[in-house]
């Protein structure tokens, strides 16, 4: 499939991204990794008149400490989430995570930020994220917000970022010790999960689930359970709960329900509940 036409300009920084943005409008997308974007223009799906690639911009690709926390540039790569020292001692979860994406030619080119900014449901790392309780940086015209990620992701490929923004940095809390598991049931190797769950237990537990619904989900009602004194077994008997599992040649609503309940329960054993 060969995409629309299309202009293309490279951006030196996230100023000038968000500068080309507002210059542009919609017809404008950002270009990272690409492995999103470029899919959806092959299909016709998406089919932005200008291309702004951002893949290059020097200060956006980080890890490092700061505080209580761990700062992630946007254009950190999967490769490099993985192989992380610093986020296997403190954040072992997401490092564990971003293993499963994909193939290798994936996480070499994929990046955190498109992958978050994309908000596709079907994706490990939101989840990951969102189980963190991660908070997104997002850069406009009139500076840098704070996002927390169970407000960032808020329909099918839709997120809290404006037209004319770009998201910058990704901060998750330091969990150094916690008990966490990332369970993912696939019917091939690198394919999307069917379904889903990163779990983290850190004195307060996080449960995030992959393909339950329209966005990356928390599972709110085990989280509470949890935190109640439910059992494993009990607390993922709710994993359902408010979720509308898409239904697909993969798998039905009432079989993603299913898988739900098991993994989560899985996730919930493994990070030692």
């Amino acid at each position: 499939m060969i995409p629309a036409a299309f202009d293309y300009v490279r951006a030196g920084s996230a100023e000038e991204a968000v500068s080309l943005l507002i210059e542009h409008g919609d017809e404008a997308k950002l270009l990272a990794g690409g492995h999103s974007l470029l899919p959806l223009m092959k299909l016709r799906l998406a089919t932005p008149s200008v291309l702004i690639d951002v893949g290059r911009v020097p200060d956006l690709s980080y890890i490092e400490e700061r505080g209580d926390e761990i700062a992630i540039g946007s254009l950190v790569r999967h490769h490099e989430l993985e192989t992380s020292e610093l986020l296997h001692a403190q954040v072992p979860l997401l490092a564990h995570t971003a293993h499963q994406v994909g193939d290798p030619q994936v996480r070499h080119r994929g990046t955190l930020g498109g992958t978050l900014a994309h908000g596709d449901p079907a994706s490990d790392l939101p989840a990951a994220v969102l189980a963190l309780g991660g908070t997104l940086v997002a850069q406009g015209p009139n500076g840098r917000r704070d996002i927390a990620a169970t407000d960032f992701f808020e329909g099918f490929l839709e997120t809290a970022l404006a037209p004319d923004e770009m998201l910058v940095e990704i901060r998750v809390p330091k969990v150094p010790g916690a008990g966490w598991s990332f369970q993912k049931f696939n019917r091939r190797a690198q394919d999307w999960a069917i379904v889903g769950v990163a779990a983290v237990t850190n004195g307060t537990t996080g449960i995030a689930l992959v393909n339950m619904g329209s966005t990356p989900l928390r599972a709110t009602a085990v989280e509470a359970a949890v935190q109640s004194g439910a059992s494993a077994t009990d607390a993922a008997a709710l994993a359902a709960e408010g979720t509308e599992p898409p239904t697909d040649l993969n798998a039905s609503p009432e079989y993603r329900r299913h898988l739900a309940t098991v993994l989560v329960r899985r996730a919930l054993e493994e990070a030692g509940k």
